[in-house]
């Protein structure tokens, strides 16, 4: 017997026809996935050229991220509260996809198969480029324990490509509480980084 097929709020409000698809989802609904996918495939696209921005070392494409992506949260659904808590899901799994791809890079380097030759200039680069992803991910996990809601700012922020609208909306707070949190959290995290790779 088919399930009953959804239905979103009358008044077509983006969040609350997400929070609906998100939890029939959940609930086993193959055609919801099918509709979350579609509907955010392009933001899932977007969130994972800002994580690769930057980031030469990190030979993935963005399609490879995302679909690594989708396969993660497709196979461990959580009961998503809402748009927002979705979003931070998906953008933590896109940094679980670079940061496990950065450590085999690492170890692949140090301890895999043998150097026949040195290393050149370019892979020492990427070398240096895997580790510093790397450490920005140990230190965003620790701002998380300190702060949550001003590291999932950052998070939206610097990694979804997301406008501070858009996030106000998603964590439903005000801008200027956007602008607020997202001031305290860069100022901590690049304290933090001049103590890592300063003399």
């Amino acid at each position: 017997m088919s399930a009953a097929p959804l239905t979103p709020p009358a008044r077509g409000d983006t969040l609350d026809a997400m929070t609906v698809l998100l939890q029939a989802w959940k609930q086993g609904d193959g055609q919801a996935f099918a509709r979350v996918a579609e509907a955010l495939q392009n933001d899932f696209m977007r969130m994972a050229a800002a994580r690769l921005k930057g980031n030469e070392a990190i030979t993935l494409s963005q399609g490879e991220v995302v679909n690594e992506a989708w396969l993660r949260l497709m196979n461990s659904p959580q009961h998503w509260e809402n748009r927002a808590h979705f979003f931070a899901t998906a953008s933590l799994t896109m940094r679980s996809v670079l940061r496990e791809y950065a450590r085999a890079k690492l170890a692949d380097k140090r301890g895999g198969r043998p150097q026949q030759v040195p290393l050149s200039e370019a892979e020492l680069g990427e070398e240096s480029q895997a580790a510093e992803l790397l450490n920005l991910d140990a230190l965003l996990s620790q701002f998380s324990r300190q702060d949550p809601r001003a590291a999932r700012v950052l998070e939206l922020s610097y990694f979804t490509g997301l406008q501070r609208a858009d996030i106000a909306e998603i964590l439903d707070i005000s801008i200027p509480t956007v602008d607020r949190e997202l001031r305290f959290a860069r100022a901590w995290l690049s304290e933090r980084l001049e103590h890592t790779i300063g003399p």
